[in-house]
């Protein structure tokens, strides 16, 4: 058998197309200089220089998986709105493919706008309804979901917690896809992981390891103790940890486990490295590449995203000169079994 490489990824990930499904939204950008308070309250003035929008949350899995050279659909709910308008022209420019979009005239687009002034964050503010879709709306949703899901080789769950993805659906949408034989690959953040069971693998990071096992994570121990517990929860699903600068850990559920250490770049910036984890895993898994190497490209793209500051699509050429840098193989033999 071949030996997985990045040239091996990326000479694939052309013919792989990937359904993403879940809280799509807007992250905005502003961005200046302070030099200056308010003479109206003690905050800084910030004159503005710049704004940028960019596909977020399961928007910027799909993106992530664009920028790879894979293709991908994306299912998700926005509003009737200006910032609706901007995340699909946003969307349209990255190469997504939308058609699985639907809109909601009752509720905004989910948007995060974060103020930064010479690189530093000042505030984020957040527009968003978090309540259940309408049984309207999620039938539209689900129907889009089924033509999607036929031409895809893989399907991303991105749960931001925003709505969109209640349990009932979710069930659905991992039978669907278990009867089409596909992987379904979950960013989750409820803590009932069990809703989740029957995906291929679920991505939680340490915070939500720690509340959905109700296990406070102080040690590598405890981190065993809350796999053990969630584990039965989700069978038959595997389990990828991400732990930030302790890199990530896979378990299956016949308790192998493989640890991946961090890879060494300077971190600018951790938002949305999840978002980039979840679409190389499945992407490689749409390729038919096993859970190790898929963590293994997932580790890579991650250490990339997060030398970048704000919300980043890893790119192809990113990802290919890291070739020399980064080996796979090698990745394999030091994971601890």
């Amino acid at each position: 058998m071949r030996p997985v490489t990045l040239e091996h990824f990326l000479d694939r990930i052309a013919g792989v197309r990937v359904l993403v499904v879940g809280d799509v939204m807007l992250d905005a950008y502003v961005a200046g200089s302070a030099s200056r308070i308010s003479p109206e309250a003690p905050v800084p003035v910030v004159g503005v220089r710049q704004r940028r929008y960019v596909p977020g949350g399961a928007a910027n899995v799909a993106a992530n998986i664009a920028m790879l050279g894979g293709r991908t659909c994306l299912a998700g709910v926005t509003g009737v709105d200006d910032s609706s308008h901007r995340l699909r022209a946003a969307l349209a420019t990255a190469g997504i493919d939308a058609a699985g979009v639907v809109e909601d005239p009752v509720r905004p687009t989910t948007t995060k706008t974060r103020i930064t002034a010479s690189g530093q964050q000042i505030v984020r503010f957040d527009e968003e309804d978090r309540s259940p879709l309408s049984e309207a709306i999620e039938v539209r949703l689900r129907e889009a979901c089924v033509r999607q899901l036929s031409q895809a080789q893989a399907c991303v769950i991105s749960d931001y917690a925003k709505g969109v993805i209640g349990d009932a659906f979710c069930r659905w949408l991992i039978e669907q896809a278990q009867a089409q034989n596909k992987p379904v690959v979950v960013d989750p953040k409820s803590r009932n992981l069990g809703r989740y069971a029957g995906a291929t693998v679920i991505t939680p990071n340490l915070k939500e390891t720690a509340a959905a096992s109700a296990i406070p994570l102080e040690d590598a121990a405890d981190l065993e103790r809350a796999v053990d517990a969630l584990l039965p929860r989700i069978a038959p699903s595997a389990l990828l940890v991400t732990r930030g600068e302790d890199g990530m850990s896979l378990f299956a559920q016949d308790r192998r486990h493989h640890h991946l250490p961090a890879l060494r770049n300077e971190v600018a910036d951790v938002t949305g490295a999840g978002d980039t984890v979840v679409a190389a895993v499945a992407a490689s898994l749409a390729m038919g590449l096993g859970l190790l190497e898929a963590a293994c490209i997932a580790n890579i793209a991650a250490a990339i995203a997060v030398s970048h500051h704000g919300t980043w699509a890893v790119s192809r050429d990113e990802l290919a000169q890291s070739s020399a840098q980064f080996d796979i193989a090698s990745m394999l033999a030091v994971a601890s079994v």
